[in-house]
């Protein structure tokens, strides 16, 4: 069942942990490890409380994507955040990230292919950044639960470079299928 088809709107990658992360013309991924010169590159988790943690946890969270709908609804409530200032690698339009089953996988451009493995889990950094702003990203459903807007992580399966305006293909994982949970 294809969901359609979404674009890259932006690619961005940080060399160094800082919270926002610059757009580039192109970014390349590989395999097992995620964006080539990015922080988070590795085949073991690179955020730093993980690492104080757990060593050699795998990196589940290798490639952050957010949807540039996220934007828009952050925009219309007073925010301005451009693609990359939330620190993902990949902005998209016209997937819906967050309804994703784990495990799906999506085609960026010609070759690379990504496994959603979980969504990102919004961090006090997001209001340093601009204060206000962790509430936009957070919400309740009819349960009270916590709904988590800050996008999705992946691990990069094949590698490849990506580009704005690279289409994205979406493969959904064979039923049933199990909701994102923070990674």
């Amino acid at each position: 069942m294809g969901m359609g088809v979404g674009r890259v709107v932006a690619v961005s990658l940080g060399t160094g942990h800082h919270f926002s992360k610059p757009v580039q013309d192109k970014v390349t991924l590989l395999a097992g490890l995620g964006v080539e010169g990015d922080a988070h590159m590795g085949a073991t988790d690179q955020h730093l409380f993980h690492k104080r943690k757990n060593p050699d946890q795998p990196n589940l969270r290798q490639v952050h994507l957010i949807h540039a709908e996220l934007l828009d609804t952050v925009a219309a409530a007073g925010f301005t955040v451009g693609p990359g200032e939330l620190g993902e690698n990949v902005t998209t339009r016209g997937v819906d990230l967050l309804g994703l089953p784990t495990g799906t996988r999506l085609r960026l451009g010609g070759e690379a292919v990504i496994e959603v493995t979980g969504l990102r889990n919004p961090c006090v950094q997001i209001d340093r950044y601009q204060k206000g702003l962790q509430k936009q990203l957070m919400d309740k459903d009819a349960e009270g639960r916590l709904i988590r807007k800050s996008g999705v992580m992946a691990i990069v399966l094949t590698g490849g470079v990506v580009h704005p305006g690279d289409v994205i293909q979406v493969d959904l994982p064979p039923e049933p299928h199990r909701a994102l949970e923070p990674v």
